[in-house]
C-alpha cells in the first residue's frame, strides 16, 4: 500500500480529545509493557520489596511518559495556530519523540542507577525498547481513531435530511433498460413524449438542452414517480420543482418553470387535480 507522505495529516490526530486519549493510552501501555517485559532492566533498578519496586519504577517510566505529554500539548497548540502538519512530518514528530524519551531512559540509567556501559550501546537499546513502547500504542490508536472517524462520517451521511426527497441524479433509461442519460434532478424541467420516444428537456449552463430517448411516457412516469416527476398532462411529465408559476389560461393551466430561457408546459383537465395537489391545493 502505497502511502503520500506530503497528504495532510487527518484532523482527528490533532484533536484535543484525541491528544488526551494519545497520552493517557501511551502511559497505560507503557506501564504495563516497562514493568512486564522489563527491557530496562527495571527489576533490578531499586533494591527494595517487588510492591515498592513497581511503584518506583512506574514513577519514571512516567516521568519519561511526559515527554510525549509535552510534545503532544505542544502539537496541539501549533495545530491551533494554524500550523499545517504533513504525513512526514508527523512521523519525524514521533521520531523525535522516540529519541528524547530514550535519551531520558538513557541518562536515567548513567546517572542515577550508575549504569557503567557505553553511552552509545545504552542509547541504541533504549530507542529500540522506546520504538516498541511508542509506536504500539500509537499505531493502535492510528486505526482506532481512523475507524471512529470513518464510522461517524457515514453516521452523518446517512442521518442527513433528505431536503428534496429525491436522490441527487436521476438515471433514465431506454426500453431495455439501458442507462441512457444521468442528470442532476434539479436541472430536468419537463419530458415530453411521443409515441415510442421521449425528450428530456434540461437547463445546462443557462441554456435549454433536449435528449430523446426510446420509451413510452408510460413507463418513465412510473419509474420517476417517487422523483416529484409527475404527470401533467397526456404528453408531459414535469419536474414539479422547477415550477415557479401556475397560470391560469382559457384552455386551463400552465406551469411557467424556472428556467433560462422560460419555458412552460400545459396542464390537462384530467391531470390538473394531480397537479394542483402536488402544490398543496385541491381545484
Amino acid at each position: 500500500m502505497n502511502i503520500d507522505l506530503n497528504k495532510k495529516l487527518p484532523g482527528y490526530h490533532t484533536e484535543k480529545g484525541n491528544i488526551v486519549t494519545t497520552i493517557l493510552f501511551t502511559a497505560g501501555f507503557a506501564l504495563l509493557f516497562l514493568n512486564l517485559y522489563t527491557p530496562f532492566g527495571v527489576a533490578t533498578w531499586f533494591e527494595v520489596s517487588k510492591p515498592t519496586l513497581l511503584v518506583y519504577a512506574s514513577g519514571v517510566i512516567l516521568a519519561g511518559v511526559l515527554i510525549v505529554a509535552f510534545s503532544r500539548v505542544i502539537m496541539y497548540h501549533a495545530v491551533r495556530r494554524g500550523k499545517t502538519l504533513c504525513i512526514w512530518q508527523y512521523l519525524l514528530w514521533v521520531a523525535a519523540e522516540i529519541l528524547s524519551m530514550a535519551l531520558f531512559f538513557t541518562l536515567f540509567e548513567i546517572v542515577i542507577l550508575d549504569d557503567q556501559r557505553s553511552f552509545t550501546y545504552l542509547l541504541g537499546v533504549s530507542v529500540q525498547n522506546t520504538s516498541l513502547t511508542l509506536l504500539l500504542p500509537y499505531i493502535i490508536l492510528w486505526l482506532w481513531f481512523s475507524w471512529r472517524d470513518s464510522k461517524m462520517k457515514l453516521t452523518v451521511i446517512r442521518e442527513q435530511p433528505d431536503i428534496s426527497g429525491q436522490r441527487p441524479m436521476v438515471h433514465l433509461r431506454d426500453e431495455k433498460g439501458v442507462l441512457r442519460i444521468s442528470l442532476k434532478h434539479s436541472d430536468i424541467l419537463y419530458i415530453q413524449g411521443s409515441d415510442n420516444y421521449v425528450t428530456v428537456c434540461y437547463q445546462a449552463q443557462n441554456k435549454l438542452t433536449r435528449f430523446m430517448l426510446r420509451n413510452t411516457l408510460h413507463a418513465l412516469e412510473e419509474e420517476l414517480k417517487e422523483e416529484a416527476i409527475i404527470r401533467c398532462h397526456r404528453s408531459f411529465l414535469v419536474n414539479i420543482g422547477k415550477v415557479k408559476l401556475i397560470r391560469r389560461e382559457k384552455e386551463g393551466l400552465l406551469l411557467e418553470l424556472d428556467s433560462s430561457p422560460s419555458s412552460s408546459v400545459p396542464v390537462s383537465r384530467t391531470y390538473m387535480n394531480d397537479v394542483l395537489a402536488a402544490f398543496g391545493h385541491v381545484e
